[in-house]
């Protein structure tokens, strides 16, 4: 089966027909790995077609610049639809929706890749009387591709900044568990202090334990205050 074919007959590298969920394990890392190849998309595909175009003039290494800058085009876009062991595919029902909804993302660039394949052919195989037509088409192509590319690469970034906002209301919510596991520790420390202070010399030992542990009780308050208090802005 043509590679084409291949990826337009299957959505997403998910198993199963349920459309993909977002995946609570992506890290800020990842999402910036994405948006790098999803922005590296925009500008190789105008790499491409510039050194086609001079290829198509007669300049040396030409050609050779183009079909590497394809690689790298095509390269970006396989791991982004696909994944791999860092990347995680098509990971969310937006981009699902992007790449293979009504906005067919994925088969405007696979039809971008195929025509700069067959562009590069003609010009290698010294067929002059189709690359201008075929060259006509690659411009017309890579200019309505740009917004496509443009808008996939925004959605990368909305995904960051919504991931980024779900992970920092899951670690207030863990610190405010912590917070108040924290004051109830410290209630018991102090209860269990004044029961060593009445036990007299039998509860001097219990007491020194009980007043370290609302020295530590008492520390862990600091650090989530600092930790929870919101950056001053300049």
């Amino acid at each position: 089966m043509n590679l084409a074919v291949a990826e337009r007959s299957t959505p997403s590298t998910h198993t199963g027909d349920a459309a993909p969920t977002r995946d609570p394990t992506l890290s800020g890392e990842v999402f910036a790995t994405m948006i790098n190849l999803s922005g590296r998309r925009r500008f190789t595909s105008q790499r491409v077609v510039l050194y086609t175009v001079l290829a198509a003039s007669g300049h040396a290494e030409a050609s050779r610049i183009a079909t590497e800058a394809l690689d790298l085009f095509r390269d970006a876009h396989h791991a982004l639809i696909r994944g791999n062991a860092v990347l995680p595919g098509v990971f969310c029902p937006p981009l699902q929706d992007a790449y293979f909804g009504a906005a067919q993302g994925n088969a405007k660039i696979l039809d971008f890749i195929a025509l700069a394949e067959r562009v590069l052919f003609a010009i290698a195989s010294g067929w002059q009387r189709q690359v201008p037509t075929l060259l006509e088409e690659l411009v017309e192509c890579s200019s309505s591709l740009l917004g496509v590319l443009n808008s996939l690469t925004a959605l990368y970034e909305t995904e960051a900044r919504e991931h980024a906002h779900r992970v920092e209301h899951q670690l207030h919510g863990a610190m405010e568990e912590i917070k108040t596991i924290s004051k109830q520790a410290q209630v018991v420390a102090m209860n269990a202090r004044i029961v060593a202070a009445r036990a007299g010399v039998v509860g001097n030992e219990f007491a020194v334990v009980a007043t370290e542990m609302i020295s530590i009780t008492s520390d862990i308050g600091t650090i989530l205050q600092r930790a929870m208090a919101k950056p001053k802005t300049v």
